[in-house]
This record gives structure tokens, C-alpha cells and sequence, in this order.
């Protein structure tokens, strides 16, 4: 019997080509549909070496119409992606391959920020007050809208780019005419109500639920914890499972699980981020796809596989019947970029770090060499990754670790001057105004 054929849309997000192809192969042959970015582009050699390819020239309905055929030629049974930025476009496809994926209408509530929000609000999931500004001269109602604190960022984007902690009107105003400034700005700002966590230090006030969806049924396979963010909003790691009591864990399922309803998915993964406020769990953001990292902590961990659970919900097959594991926990911490930026010019202890007991693994992200972009999306250096027995252990052995690890920086590669930080250093300091 044939093996069935799994497509892939692919670009720059939460699954490496070669685990794509690596974690898929216990299920069918893969043919990636390669969206034209400079991620890919720099990519390509790999990409051709690893699986079959088909290029997606663009998002113009004769480019997919194009691919749509090429795609047709390998006789795909099932149409996915692992990245954010192109779920429009796999959706396009998956209708002309007459596949199963979110519908255009729900790709749109679930990468347009302000329509999500809104649509939420409507279905009685969760309140928060939004604003939507296409041009500076938006900004007056928004913030009448709004109010302050808030938060001001891209109505679609990913990785926290752009956003942004607004205390006062007069910054915020200059923000917004910034961002939504020159031919390479922002299409839409989104401002909305700062939701104020509960200080769960040393863990983070916010986790995410990892969801499988099956004919529009919603279960549940993990609840991730996350590290505190590095200002204003970079995440810096993740780990399961989130240290909630049941209760809790409940509450935050169950928002997360209408959240998924009332945007209309039916079939397919979803990464949805909730805050832990004083007033109860409430909603980030939900993403219709894999979140990040999930598949190197299913590496770890073992059992239930995030990259090929994707591909099983995509060929038809049925949610999963467990939870991640409980009885210890298995961490991925990243050492974030600096927000302003610099080149890298050395970095000391790595050595040091893996030889504390639990460290599993020091993923190299910027290599010595590179020059940094300043900006207040997340960016990793590197990413530790490890098991510990306890949540208490596992914040022990990041502790000597990151106080092991030294990066040393120059400002631009004429720079003579170089200034060093110890990787703890890095999440806590914000970005220069």
C-alpha cells in the first residue's frame, strides 16, 4: 500500500525542515511547499537535499494556483504548516488541493489581532478592550478607547515584534507614529488593555495550552509553563508542565478551549497564550499552529510528539488520549539578544554550563561574528535545554548556568570597544528609549 503524502508549507517558524521531515517519516513521504523569503532562500541547498520540493512563488492567486499544481502532481493526503506567517497561504492551498485546514475566514480571526479580540469579546470569551489604529491620527480615540496601561502592537505579526508597553499618552502617541510610518511600517496597530499578572516568581505570569482539534472538538495535550519576560515582552523559555495547581490548570484549559471554538477552528493544532491574573485566567493571544519549542520538549520528554501529532490531526487522525509528562519537568531557556543590539564577538562558559548536572544541550543560535539587530522582538543567542526532576531543581541548575555564560559584544564591526554580559544580565535589561 502506498504511503500516504504529507505537504508542508514551509518558512521560518516553530519546526526545523529537518525535524519536519525527520519526525513525519513514521507517517508518510513529505513534499515541502518552499514559500520564496529570505529565510528560505538562504535555506535552499538544505531544503533540496533533505525531501521533495515545490516553490510557492508568492500569495498571488496565480502563484498558488501554480503551486496548487505542482503539489497536485505528488498526490498529497494532507496540507499543513508550522509557520505563523504562512497559514493564509496554506489554507489557499489546502482549498485548491480540496484538503482539510482552517477556512480563510478563520485563518483571518486568528492572524488578524483586532478581529480576534473582537470576536472573542462577541462570543462572551473574554473582554478586553482593543483599538485598532491605521493611521497616527487613530491614536486620540484608541487611548479614549483603551485607556492606559496598554499595550500597542502590529494587528498581525509574530515573536513579539513591534510591541510594546504604553504608561503614558504622549510615548504611546509617538509610538504609534513610528510604527505606522514610511513604506516599511506597520499596515495596523492594535491597541489594547494591559492585562496585569500575578507575580509567580521565578516563574513567569503567563502559560500557554497546546490543543489538537478534531472535527471541532478541542483536547488538551499540554499546559507550558513560561520563564518571566525579558522587558518589554520577549519570551525566554518554556518548559512543561506548568506549575498549576489542578484548579487552576482547569481554568485556563477551559478558556483556552472556548477561546478555540468561538474563532471557528476545526481541525489542526493551536499554541494559545493566557495571563494568570488576580482575577483569574485571561487571553494573550491564540495562534493556529504549533507554538515554539513545543517540538524540542517533545524531544525530550518522549511520548507524544508535537511535529508529528500535527501531521496525524492533518491525515485525519484522531486527538491524543494523554497529557505530556507530569512527573518531571523538561525545560527549553533561551539567552535572549540584546534589545539594542551589537555584535557578538566571543562567548565563554558553555563548557562550564553542560557539565551541571540536568543540562541536556546548548543550541547555538548567533554565532560569534554576527551582527544583531537592536529591537524588542524575541531573539535567542542560544537555548539551553534540560530535565529536571523538580521546578525547583530545574530553577537551580538555570541559575549556575546563566551566571556561567558570558557574550561579549561590540556595537558595530568598527567598534574597538567591547563590553561582556553574563547571559542573566541579558533578559533584565530593557531596551534603550
Amino acid at each position: 500500500m502506498p504511503r500516504p503524502v504529507i505537504a508542508v508549507v514551509y518558512d521560518f517558524g516553530s519546526v526545523a525542515p529537518s525535524d519536519i521531515v525527520d519526525r513525519l517519516e513514521p507517517l508518510g513521504d513529505v513534499v515541502l511547499a518552499v514559500c520564496r523569503s529570505a529565510h528560505t532562500e538562504q535555506l535552499a541547498p538544505l531544503l533540496q537535499d533533505l525531501t521533495a520540493v515545490v516553490p510557492v512563488a508568492g500569495d498571488h492567486p496565480a502563484d498558488l494556483d501554480e503551486a496548487a499544481a505542482r503539489l497536485r502532481a505528488h498526490r498529497p493526503a494532507a496540507v499543513l504548516t508550522y509557520s505563523e506567517r504562512r497559514l493564509a497561504v496554506t489554507a489557499e492551498l489546502a482549498a485548491r488541493l480540496g484538503l482539510p485546514y482552517h477556512d480563510a475566514a478563520t485563518v483571518r480571526l486568528l492572524t488578524d489581532k483586532y478581529e480576534q479580540r473582537r470576536r472573542l469579546r462577541e462570543r462572551g470569551v473574554d473582554p478586553v478592550r482593543t483599538a485598532l489604529l491605521r493611521t497616527p491620527g487613530d491614536w486620540v480615540p484608541a487611548l479614549a478607547a483603551v485607556g492606559l496601561p496598554a499595550v500597542l502592537k502590529p494587528a498581525r505579526g509574530e515573536g513579539s515584534r513591534n510591541t510594546h508597553l504604553v504608561r503614558d499618552a504622549a510615548t504611546g502617541s509617538a509610538l504609534a507614529e513610528r510604527l505606522l510610518a514610511g513604506p516599511g511600517g506597520e499596515g495596523a496597530l492594535v491597541l489594547e488593555e494591559y492585562l496585569a499578572g500575578v507575580d509567580r516568581a521565578p516563574f513567569g505570569d503567563h502559560v500557554s495550552v497546546e490543543s489538537a482539534v478534531v472535527e471541532g472538538r478541542v483536547t488538551h495535550w499540554a499546559v507550558t509553563g513560561k520563564f518571566p519576560l525579558a522587558p518589554p515582552f520577549r519570551e525566554v523559555g518554556h518548559y512543561w508542565p506548568a506549575p498549576l495547581a489542578a484548579d487552576e490548570r482547569a481554568a485556563v484549559a477551559d478558556l483556552a478551549g472556548r477561546a478555540v471554538s468561538a474563532l471557528g477552528v476545526r481541525t489542526g493544532v493551536t499554541h494559545t497564550e493566557v495571563k494568570l491574573t488576580a482575577d483569574g485566567p485571561r487571553l494573550i493571544e491564540v495562534n493556529g499552529r504549533l507554538g515554539g519549542f513545543q517540538a524540542g520538549l517533545g524531544r525530550l520528554a518522549g511520548g507524544l510528539d508535537p511535529v508529528a501529532l500535527a501531521a496525524g490531526l492533518a491525515l485525519g487522525g484522531p486527538a491524543p488520549t494523554t497529557w505530556v509528562p507530569q512527573d518531571r519537568v523538561v525545560f527549553a531557556r533561551a539567552v535572549p539578544t540584546p534589545a539594542d543590539g551589537g555584535l557578538l564577538t566571543h562567548v565563554h562558559g558553555v563548557a562550564d554550563a553542560l557539565a551541571l548536572p540536568g543540562l541536556d544541550g546548548y543550541e547555538t543560535r548567533v554565532r560569534p561574528g554576527t551582527l544583531v539587530e537592536p529591537g524588542v522582538a524575541s531573539g535567542e543567542l542560544a537555548v539551553l535545554w534540560g530535565i529536571a526532576a523538580t521546578h525547583a531543581e530545574m530553577v537551580d541548575v538555570l541559575d549556575q548556568a546563566l551566571d556561567a555564560l558570558t557574550y561579549t559584544f561590540a556595537r558595530a564591526p568598527t567598534d574597538l570597544g567591547e563590553h561582556s554580559l553574563r547571559a542573566h544580565e541579558l533578559g533584565a535589561r530593557p531596551p534603550s528609549d
